[in-house]
């Protein structure tokens, strides 16, 4: 079949979401509660959620989670199917994405036992006798689809501590220009400004807030390394939260983009993303990932030749960073243009990373004659 992005089908009704039958006992973490991260009773595991995998040739549950990578665990899968549970030993795959950190991103792979086909909830634990006291994860993904209800989603993650609040209404309606018509924002904590800003596109459909609590149980780094800001994971959690993101939208959304607030991918010679992922297809091929490249536009006055356009006035009064006044992007360097951020069809990849660099087979580079990315700091 036509796979491509011209040949989009419009979308089908959702299947309805069933609560976990009485006879499997346990506590079920709520829906509205995800990312409050599910504990691992006997270790320094904890779950963030739990998808249906349908490309691997094999019937299994994937949940994405946080591990202690020195721990050594074996974990045991508790599925609950029509009623009744079953229990299969689980395989953990920690991605090697983790900059030296103690905890990284793993995923617990939960093969189906006979008799059980289609399990609605899911519980981990770390001994095969543990049944008591199970918390339950609702297994996500179980239709596979080629029609999806948004074209494009953006996933910002984290926001941890955010004011910026004039930058995120501009990148917000940027993105509606472009066609983007779902972000998805894993956050841990903003200013009341921000919030309101946050309920607003909400409320008109755009927004989904995921809850990111992970800094209640672990020491999150603020930077990328541990000898520049000390913690137990990375960059208050980014990378599990990018790969929840993947495969919360991998059947909800033709294409997903991974990059942060202060990010925007542009296209060069048309105008939105509707027109440019066609061009994309075509020229580096269907079901693939886009890496675009990084240009920095700094925070500094304009090259003395220059002078900046008429600024809104009102916009002086907002806190926060003004995309429209920076116009100037730093010369581009080796460093700076290879720290990709992607587009990339959600159902050709298992795992990712911040920067996108995915393998000759998946990714291709985009010339930044097509398109590139902005990035205002």
């Amino acid at each position: 079949p036509d796979r491509s992005f011209q040949s989009w089908i419009p979308p089908r009704p959702a299947p309805l979401k069933l609560p976990v039958p009485p006879s499997c006992s346990g506590k079920i973490v709520p829906r509205e509660q995800n990312g409050t991260f599910v504990a691992v009773i006997g270790t320094k595991t904890r779950l963030v959620a739990a998808y249906w995998e349908h490309r691997t040739g094999k019937k299994e549950v994937r949940v994405v989670a946080v591990v202690l990578r020195s721990e050594a665990v074996d974990y045991y899968c508790h599925l609950c199917c029509q009623g009744k549970l079953n229990s299969t030993k689980g395989v953990v795959d920690i991605i090697p994405f983790h900059f030296g950190f103690a905890y990284g991103t793993a995923y617990i792979m939960c093969p189906l036992p006979s008799g059980c086909e289609t399990p609605s909830h899911i519980a981990v634990t770390s001994a095969a006798d543990s049944k008591d006291k199970l918390e339950f994860l609702e297994v996500k993904n179980k239709e596979k689809s080629d029609s999806f209800p948004y074209n494009f989603t953006v996933c910002f993650s984290t926001m941890y501590r955010f004011s910026n609040v004039l930058q995120l209404v501009q990148s917000l309606e940027m993105m509606q220009l472009l066609g983007v018509n779902r972000v998805v924002i894993y956050k841990t904590s903003c200013n009341d400004d921000t919030q309101r800003i946050l309920d607003y596109y909400t409320r008109k459909g755009l927004v989904e807030v995921i809850p990111w609590s992970m800094s209640r149980f672990l020491r999150v780094s603020q930077s990328w390394k541990p000898d520049v800001s000390p913690g137990d994971i990375h960059y208050y959690g980014q990378i599990p939260a990018l790969n929840d993101c993947i495969y919360r939208y991998m059947y909800q959304s033709r294409y997903v983009a991974l990059h942060d607030t202060d990010e925007l991918i542009l296209p060069q010679s048309v105008n939105s993303w509707l027109e440019l992922l066609p061009l994309l297809e075509k020229t580096y091929g269907v079901d693939k990932g886009y890496m675009f490249e990084n240009y920095v536009f700094p925070i500094r006055p304009p090259p003395p030749s220059k002078t900046l356009p008429p600024q809104n006035p009102a916009w002086k009064k907002v806190s926060g960073v003004n995309i429209l006044a920076h116009l100037y992007h730093e010369p581009a360097t080796l460093l700076n243009q290879y720290k990709y951020k992607i587009i990339v069809n959600p159902r050709v990849v298992f795992y990712t990373e911040i920067h996108g660099k995915m393998s000759p087979q998946i990714g291709s580079s985009v010339d930044s004659k097509i398109a590139r990315m902005y990035h205002t700091r």
